[in-house]
């Protein structure tokens, strides 16, 4: 069977979605970005976890996620505002950041507890969506577990490569519609969901 670089994430509901695919749009007009968010495979979403899995385990991570939703509900999240920050490679790139409230905290860390027995870590190219990853989208997934998870955890959703000039203000109350396992594509893209359960 293949290896998969996945990631367990949030999809938020509706409202949001719209208006982070136009950010992200407005984004690439104003400066090329090999990020676009849509609705068909470049989603918005917000990342709990990330590792390879083997493609025969997906049906046993979508019961893990089914009991995660049930246990573990994420409720009502935050919208704080645009972060801009710089890649490792100086590029810049727009960041909408989460509320870590102590629930999302929880949520996120008890997802990285149950894939433990799924994920792995000994990444390539050939695991992701895409034919052509940047070295630094492997590293990402490589390291997770030190760079991003537990304490490390910034929940954020990933707009695009420039500078975002959102028409809203902060904070903006939306909810997560599902939990989901989707495939990773370049730039931790989350191009093809292989498991989703409704919150």
């Amino acid at each position: 069977m293949a290896r998969v670089a996945t990631d367990i994430v949030l999809l938020p509901d509706e409202t949001l979605v719209d208006r982070m695919i136009e950010i992200s749009r407005q984004i690439a007009r104003e400066r090329s970005s090999a990020i676009v968010l849509n609705r068909a495979d470049c989603l918005p979403h917000l990342s709990l976890a990330m590792g390879c899995i083997e493609e025969q385990d997906v049906d046993a991570i979508r019961k893990t996620l089914e009991r995660l939703a049930g246990e573990v509900p994420a409720g009502q999240l935050t919208a704080t505002g645009i972060c801009i920050s710089t890649t490792a490679r100086g590029q810049t790139i727009s960041l909408l950041k989460i509320e870590k409230t102590q629930e999302l905290q929880v949520f996120h860390e008890r997802v990285m507890e149950a894939m433990k027995g799924f994920f792995r870590y000994d990444v390539a190219e050939a695991v992701f969506y895409d034919d052509v990853v940047a070295d630094t989208t492997q590293d990402w997934v490589r390291d997770y577990p030190r760079q991003a998870a537990y304490e490390q955890f910034s929940p954020h959703i990933t707009l695009g490569y420039g500078q975002a000039k959102p028409e809203f203000s902060f904070p903006v109350a939306f909810t997560a519609a599902r939990l989901a396992l989707c495939h990773l594509g370049n730039h931790g893209t989350c191009r093809k969901i292989l498991a989703a359960v409704d919150l």
